[in-house]
């Protein structure tokens, strides 16, 4: 089966239909960008859907993603940002291995159909200036034919006149054989043109057309190979991505399954509980009887009830009086705390003798917080102690043994640092001791010894924040002598405050001690200071950085980033080796300076510029 055998006469449909093809290959190009753009205005509305469901910073509903169902919808939204990303690599590489490869093919095809149709019709033109010279000289054997003809019957005529004289006879024989000799020679001209032409013809149909057809039509089953090995990787690269997007997808169901209905409930438990019991039966309160009205011992004024309970409070849960009291405005949140006693707004009890239960609950009705004597200490202590101490000791306890771990962690990172340069020295001097002639060994010695006497610091520096935090450590449990230090001080600067905190102190039964009264104010103290650290506003993004290399962050205070990751810089290097940069909200870290590439906004506060 060939076209130059079975259409050796459609050179013309031939050429129609190679055009048609490449149009359909221009068609299918033009198909598979449009495909690719939508695969991107796909991901770029996955993304905005992803983006737009995030919780907004600093705001009550990035609160509420403390439950699982909403870690698990977290989840699914980063999911789905990746899924989005798998759409971007779909329309990539359609666009690099699809698009980009049939345009230049389509070129080439081009450019070969042009050649091939270009010598056919080269072809075309010899064998009809043949066929026009053949006709040609057929035609002057046909004329001189005629010519010799009409001669010789002259020449029979002028002969067989007796009235014509011999001369005229033999002008008109002479004449009649040269037209019979040029009828010769057009008949033998003819005749070689003929054989000529009938070669030419032979060849065209059985050896040039063939060819340059069978040209054509193996470029035609190449483009239709190409065509089909194109849809081929059309599927491709959808199938490549599909265990991507079920691992997305996997990831989602995971995230569903991750969610923990016992445990959302016992987080509302932590986040509302408001610590008091339920209150007690109402004695009867007999009127008929012209006695003092008293108030049983099972009422409101003994809402603790005969043991003490055990009760825990969540993070920030609100400190009520009762159920049934309602509050224009809810007081500050109370410390986490042992037992009600300890909540500073907590109801008053009087210490000799019981007051009748309606001059009770207008005690309640009218009391006023006085959680801010706790406000008034942290204003007092800053305005007292000025710049921090070396040690954090103007701190709470747990608020100080962060500081000092960190601390600690900073110094060990430095120490390793420093090592690592020594032994990079040493090194260096080992092959300079070896090969003299790269660099005087001595040279180093005293590199060497900055960098150990930097090492010896160092460890000294960290021997002394590590007895700090020990120290710390092992006093949190209980009550510690700065803690004392802090209360006294705390005393000497809002004595009339502290005298109405401590009566707050009071259980609802009368009852107090004095370890339930320090416990309570070393609790709300640290509790306090905790909610002005939480309360804190994240600090501004400065810049944008991207991580040259991948950093596994292992200590505390560091973050992990992964190289070619691009993330948020809040806080650049002071000198220290180190830069503070943020993912999202809830992971911020350092990360060493020479490990990203910064970006500092010009017009962001406190920006440097970077040329």
């Amino acid at each position: 089966m060939s076209w130059g055998t079975e259409l050796w006469d459609q050179f013309d449909n031939l050429e129609k239909h190679t055009q048609w093809g490449i149009d359909i290959l221009e068609k299918y190009i033009k198909f598979v960008k449009e495909r690719t753009e939508i695969e991107l205005s796909y991901a770029k509305q996955l993304r905005n859907l992803s983006k737009k469901y995030q919780p907004k910073k600093n705001s009550k509903e990035e609160e509420e993603y403390k439950y699982t169902s909403c870690k698990a919808f977290i989840s699914t939204l980063n999911e789905m940002n990746d899924y989005a990303g798998q759409h971007e690599v779909i329309s990539e590489n359609m666009a690099s291995q699809i698009i980009v490869d049939l345009a230049r093919y389509v070129q080439e095809l081009k450019q070969e159909r042009k050649l091939n149709f270009h010598d056919g019709r080269k072809a075309q033109q010899h064998i009809e200036s043949c066929w026009k010279q053949l006709e040609s000289s057929k035609r002057r054997f046909e004329r001189d034919c005629k010519e010799a003809d009409r001669a010789q019957q002259y020449f029979e005529k002028m002969d067989a006149d007796i009235n014509v004289t011999k001369a005229d006879v033999e002008k008109a024989r002479q004449q009649a054989q040269i037209r019979h000799q040029m009828a010769e020679d057009s008949k033998a001209d003819y005749s070689s043109i003929l054989q000529k032409f009938n070669h030419e013809q032979h060849e065209y149909y059985h050896t040039h057309i063939p060819n340059i057809f069978q040209k054509i039509q193996e470029m035609e089953e190449r483009r239709i190979v190409r065509i089909g090995d194109s849809m081929k990787t059309y599927a491709e690269v959808d199938r490549q991505v599909i265990p991507i997007i079920g691992k997305c997808l996997d990831g989602i169901v995971k995230a569903a399954e991750s969610i923990d209905q016992k445990n959302d409930s016992q987080l509302v438990i932590e986040a509302y509980k408001s610590g008091f019991e339920p209150p007690g039966d109402i004695e009867f309160e007999d009127y008929s009887q012209p006695m003092k009205r008293t108030v049983s011992d099972n009422s409101l004024s003994n809402s603790r009830g005969e043991g003490k309970p055990d009760l825990k409070f969540g993070g920030k849960s609100k400190g009520k009086l009762w159920p049934f009291i309602k509050k224009n405005k809810p007081p500050p949140p109370p410390p986490a705390s042992a037992s009600p006693s300890a909540v500073p707004n907590g109801p008053q009890s009087p210490k000799q003798q019981k007051e009748p239960l309606s001059h009770r609950f207008n005690e309640f009705m009218t009391s006023k917080p006085k959680i801010h004597c706790f406000r008034s200490l942290k204003r007092g202590l800053s305005l007292k102690l000025g710049a921090t101490p070396e040690d954090f000791s103007n701190l709470p306890p747990e608020q100080r043994r962060k500081k000092l771990q960190q601390k600690v962690d900073e110094l060990n990172k430095e120490i390793q640092k420093e090592m690592d340069q020594r032994d990079a020295i040493t090194k260096m001097k080992d092959v300079y001791l070896k090969n003299p002639q790269m660099g005087d060994p001595a040279s180093l010695d005293h590199k060497l010894a900055e960098v150990s006497q930097n090492i010896e610091k160092l460890r000294l520096e960290t021997q002394k924040f590590e007895a700090w935090l020990a120290e710390v450590e092992g006093r949190l449990p209980a009550r510690s002598e700065q803690m004392r230090r802090q209360s006294g001080l705390y005393d000497s600067q809002n004595p009339p405050a502290v005298n109405n905190c401590a009566q707050d102190r009071e259980s609802p039964d009368g009852s107090y001690t004095e370890e339930q009264s320090q416990e309570s104010e070393v609790k709300v103290l640290a509790t306090d200071f905790d909610d002005e650290f939480d309360d804190e506003e994240p600090l501004p993004a400065i810049g944008t950085c991207k991580a040259l290399y991948t950093f596994e962050g292992q200590n505390e205070g560091t973050i992990s980033v992964v190289e070619g990751e691009t993330l948020y810089v809040i806080e650049e290097d002071k000198g220290d080796g180190w830069t503070r940069i943020r993912r999202n909200e809830d992971e911020e870290g350092y990360v060493p300076t020479s490990y990203v590439e910064v970006y500092l906004d010009k017009n962001a506060k406190g920006a440097k510029t970077y040329i």
